[in-house]
């Protein structure tokens, strides 16, 4: 049985092991998301991923692999590498609590295309309508709209994923962020899971992360891929 460390080196891997394993493409040992679900993948041979990619890109446009340390392989008559977008991991460390003044809803199917829109918006390029069966997403209303949410993403039984942490540009600087994350980490804390995230180095997101109980504990990078 694999450790919860061992786990969070290879999240996606685990992920669709576990808790997702529903929505797994499965190549000689390199497994994928779905592509409407989500464009990730992940791997534990490197050797193996050139014939993956390959494989993968007849029925995706783009996708990711994800991994901590590892450098893929491609077939360059196939794919090409789009970037290597440079990540890490943060783990909750301790649970700070935060005064929940705003009404944080839980997102129910009626939400899908408002929160794809919302998170387009703000973060425009991957996210898949199919990613709000990953795990439960929030939100915050104003006059009737949509203007914050903050979702889950990938998870196996002993972590999940908080993603997706998206504020309209009218309506930044209200602490929607903030509150939406402290709360969705209680959430999975009632599931008895780690609370985990990534983000790209040096997002200036990180100090609030940090401010609610997160720390940095590995490098965790995003190779994009596309079919050629």
């Amino acid at each position: 049985m694999k450790t919860l460390e061992e786990k969070l080196k290879n999240p996606v891997w685990y992920s669709l092991k576990d808790t997702h394993h529903q929505f797994l493409i499965q190549y000689d040992g390199v497994e994928f998301y779905q592509p409407e679900i989500c464009s990730f993948g992940a791997f534990e041979d490197a050797s193996k991923t050139a014939k993956a990619l390959t494989a993968h890109s007849k029925i995706a446009e783009r996708f990711f692999l994800v991994v901590e340390e590892k450098t893929p392989t491609i077939d360059t008559k196939h794919v090409i590498l789009d970037k290597k977008i440079n990540g890490c991991q943060m783990v909750l460390e301790r649970h700070v609590e935060l005064e929940i003044t705003e009404d944080i809803v839980l997102l129910g199917e009626e939400y899908i295309d408002e929160v794809y829109d919302l998170i387009w918006l703000v973060m425009p390029g991957f996210y898949q309508r199919g990613g709000f069966k990953m795990g439960n997403y929030y939100g915050i209303f104003k006059n009737n709209k949509l203007v914050a949410l903050t979702g889950q993403r990938m998870q196996t039984d002993d972590f999940i994923e908080l993603s997706s942490v998206v504020t309209h540009p009218d309506y930044t600087r209200k602490g929607f962020a903030k509150q939406l994350v402290s709360y969705v980490t209680k959430q999975i804390l009632k599931e008895n899971k780690l609370p985990m995230l990534h983000t790209n180095k040096g997002n200036p997101a990180i100090p609030l992360y940090e401010k609610l109980g997160y720390k940095l504990t590995r490098d965790m990078n995003w190779w994009l891929f596309h079919r050629k």
